[in-house]
């Protein structure tokens, strides 16, 4: 009865994750989709407590396990600023697959407890399975480490480009699938260990080549491994809860980076073997070559705003390192206010995980139908006074769309110098997270706003109240 009972509860809570997905493919209804993922983990969790069968003592061990790393969580969430949500999320994706490594090697040395055998006689597909999340799960776990150093700025975010890296790479991976095969053959320790081993190195030589504008891709690819990581041990464990929680963490983010390489227009090949992008490069204009910047004050910018009859606003990673998106909305009730209409135009990898400017503006309470995505407003640029752009840099260059030279040629833009004006804002002429020049700064209708994001928008709200 309590095994039917489990099943049952553990389906009701893959139904509550399938409409959480549902509800945060949108702003307006993320809210009620993060309450149903927390139901659904909810009764997940109280019916692996209750229902699957741990031991007094074993019960007593998860749930202090449940109160430390509950405890660590709450305190990170409320400490953590909404810039280092990329870092973070690559943080937790290296939890996930420590964790399937652990409990692969929990099976491996007690397979009664499980019901997958007995030392020395464990199942044959238990071991196939085994042996494949704990391969996923140990690449997971070095490869967000990885990613977690480059996106927090403890090592480069310029690619590391090995000799013969592709070679090393391959002969990886055929050691792999061998170490694999050898170990669901044979049940032994060694090789067991040795694919974990071989998984970790690999995790980090597939990471260590990938550069800054690639980034966004690789925290949603690391997502989708955590996934198949989880599914692979929830076969092993026989848990229906973990299959269809790792299947659909693992097909969402395999979903999401394609709709990241898409709005890149990069292949997830071309991103796995190795990308552009690193530290800022020369900042442009210096030592450049002759080309001058228009640049403005506040006190400009209120002016043409307070003028124009229709202003998009594209803010990028700028306005999240300044936190200025509170002042921000406070500038577009301003102009609201003055009868100007006023959108927001949102690139597919603005900021450095899919969906961070969306967060940081439902944060200050922008109105959801004041926010579009790129293919639904870039066709607007050409009817707008002003694009005001707030830290928004390589998903603005107009290199992009008109450079063939170009490394980011071909990657879908914001035709921010379509308007009639185009303000940037920014604390200097550095390039961006590719580290290539934005010729945008340099072009008859760009004026450039050279501050701290945040104390600009505020001094243009001063101006506009004057």
């Amino acid at each position: 009865m309590s095994e039917s009972a489990a099943a049952f509860f553990y389906l009701v809570s893959g139904v509550l994750f399938i409409l959480a997905l549902r509800g945060l493919s949108h702003p307006a209804t993320s809210r009620q989709g993060n309450l149903l993922g927390m139901v659904g983990m909810g009764i997940a969790i109280l019916t692996t407590l209750f229902l699957a069968g741990p031991s007094f003592g074993g019960l007593v061990l998860i749930i202090l396990g449940i109160a430390i790393g509950g405890t660590i969580g709450a305190v990170i969430a409320k400490r953590i600023a909404m810039t280092a949500m990329p870092q973070l999320v690559a943080a937790f994706h290296s939890l996930v697959g420590l964790a399937a490594v652990m409990v692969a090697a929990a099976a491996l040395y007690a397979p009664e407890s499980m019901g997958i055998g007995t030392v020395g006689a464990i199942h044959g597909e238990a071991l196939v399975e085994m042996s494949i999340g704990v391969a996923i799960g140990a690449i997971t776990f070095t490869g967000s480490v990885i990613a977690f150093l480059k996106l927090d700025g403890r090592m480069s975010g310029k690619p590391i480009m090995l000799p013969s890296r592709h070679a090393i790479n391959l002969a990886l991976a055929v050691l792999l699938v061998a170490l694999v095969i050898g170990f669901a053959a044979s049940e032994s320790h060694v090789l067991f260990w040795l694919v974990i081993l071989v998984s970790l190195a690999l995790g980090v030589l597939l990471i260590i080549p990938i550069g800054g504008a690639d980034m966004p891709v690789v925290v949603s690819m690391l997502n989708s491994y955590s996934g198949w990581a989880a599914a692979g041990i929830g076969f092993t464990l026989q848990n229906l809860a973990l299959i269809i929680t790792g299947a659909l963490v693992g097909s969402s983010g395999a979903i999401l980076s394609y709709i990241m390489c898409k709005g890149m227009n990069r292949s997830f090949i071309s991103v796995i073997l190795g990308g552009f992008g690193g530290d800022a490069g020369p900042a442009g204009g210096e030592d450049m070559d002759d080309r001058t910047v228009k640049q403005g004050s506040a006190e400009d910018a209120a002016y043409l705003m307070v003028n124009a009859n229709k202003v998009i606003i594209v803010p990028g990673y700028g306005m999240a390192v300044a936190q200025a998106q509170h002042p921000l909305r406070e500038m577009a009730d301003r102009l609201k206010e003055a009868g100007v209409e006023v959108k927001y135009a949102i690139h597919p990898v603005a900021g450095r995980m899919p969906g961070h400017m969306n967060v940081l503006l439902a944060e200050a309470n922008v109105p959801y139908d004041d926010v579009f995505e790129l293919e639904d407003i870039n066709s607007e640029f050409t009817q707008s006074d002003v694009a005001f752009v707030i830290g928004a840099n390589d998903v603005t260059n107009p290199a992009a769309r008109d450079d063939k030279s170009s490394p980011i040629y071909g990657m879908p833009i914001l035709n921010v110098d379509q308007a009639q004006t185009c303000l940037f804002v920014k604390r200097s002429l550095g390039s961006g997270y590719a580290g290539i020049d934005n010729t945008l700064f340099y072009k008859d209708n760009t004026m450039m706003l050279l501050a701290d994001a945040k104390k600009m928008v505020e001094d243009i709200v001063k101006a506009l109240d004057h």
